[in-house]
Parts: C-alpha cells; structure tokens; sequence
C-alpha cells in the first residue's frame, strides 16, 4: 500500500478505537460496568500500539492515522476524566487542569496552521505524559474496587495520575519553546 493512503488497517485501528469512546463512557456512567469498561480499555490501549506497530511495518503512513490516533487517545483521556468527575472518583479540578493544557494546545495549533504549519513533531516527554495518563485513569477506576487490588491501584493510579499532569503541562511547555523558535507570531 502506497505511503499516505487513508484506507490502511493502522487507521482502522485507530477508527476502532475512535468509536469505542462514547460505548467506554456509557460502560462507567451508564450502567457501572467497570469491568466491560476496563477490558474496553485495555483493548484500546491494545489497538493503540497495534496500530503504531502495524503503520511502521506495513509502511502504512497517512496524514488521517497521523490525526485519528492522537484523537482517539486524547478522547479516551477526556471521556475518562469526565466519566470519573462524574462517578466522583476524581475532583474536578483534575480534569480541569488536563483539559485545559489541551485547549492551551488546541490554540497554539491554530495559530500554527495560520501560519501554514500543519504540526510539529511530537516529543518523548509529551508520549510518556499521555501513557502516565492512560495508565492512571483506568487505575483509578480499578482504584474504586474493594480490597488490596483497589486500594494498592488507587495508590498507583493517583501516583501515575499526578505524575502524567506534571509531565503533560512540561510537554506542553516544550512545544511551545520549539515554536518559539521558529520564530512565528502565534496570534496578531
């Protein structure tokens, strides 16, 4: 398949995993099916590597997988967050730093593509910030559970949770400083 196609199967992962979010959402604030939700998840986090993995290998590189796979992960990190604010497994506050660093983020890409840049490269601090948040939330979930396993993957969910914020406003700090230096006015 030719590079930048958009009809690959990494991006029909990532589609998966795309429609997956509201039934994830429904699974915790609907009926209380943590459990579903959770395989859910981990399924998704599956299909996240999958769909890395298989671009790589199949040569299978599209401006769309480019889009729809950071999409999928920043939706799964939302649905979460409001889905615990709302269980009140989570302060609201949590989600509303995280969303904000996103919307912080959403603005600086707009005036980005005003200045005709499509993206910048992504760095390792802004990924492992992401994997600290898609390990923390579901282990904060897990973290409601009775019994050692909940309260040992509270500790590590919340571990994992304040540890991604940190992580994801420094990134975010980061690209910011890149752009800096390519010496562009964001916003006139």
């Amino acid at each position: 398949m030719q590079p930048g196609s958009n009809f690959t199967i990494p991006n029909a992962l990532s589609l998966i995993r795309l429609l997956g979010v509201p039934v994830f959402f429904w699974l915790i604030v609907g009926p209380h099916k943590d459990g579903l939700a959770m395989l859910l998840l981990v399924g998704s986090a599956f299909t996240d590597w999958l769909d890395g993995y298989l671009a790589r290998r199949l040569n299978q590189y599209s401006r769309l997988g480019e889009l729809l796979d950071p999409a999928a992960d920043r939706l799964y990190v939302v649905a979460t967050l409001i889905a615990l604010v709302i269980r009140d497994l989570v302060p609201w506050w949590v989600a509303g730093i995280i969303i904000l660093r996103d919307l912080v983020m959403a603005l600086v890409l707009i005036g980005l593509k005003r200045n005709g840049i499509t993206g910048i490269p992504v760095h390792f601090v802004g990924k492992a910030a992401t994997m600290n948040l898609l390990y923390a939330l579901p282990l904060v979930l897990l973290g409601s559970f009775s019994g050692t396993l909940g309260h040992v993957a509270h500790i590590m969910g919340w571990a994992f949770l304040l540890w991604g914020i940190a992580m994801y406003w420094y990134a975010a700090v980061l690209y910011i400083q890149q752009i800096r230096t390519l010496e562009i006015r964001l916003f006139r």
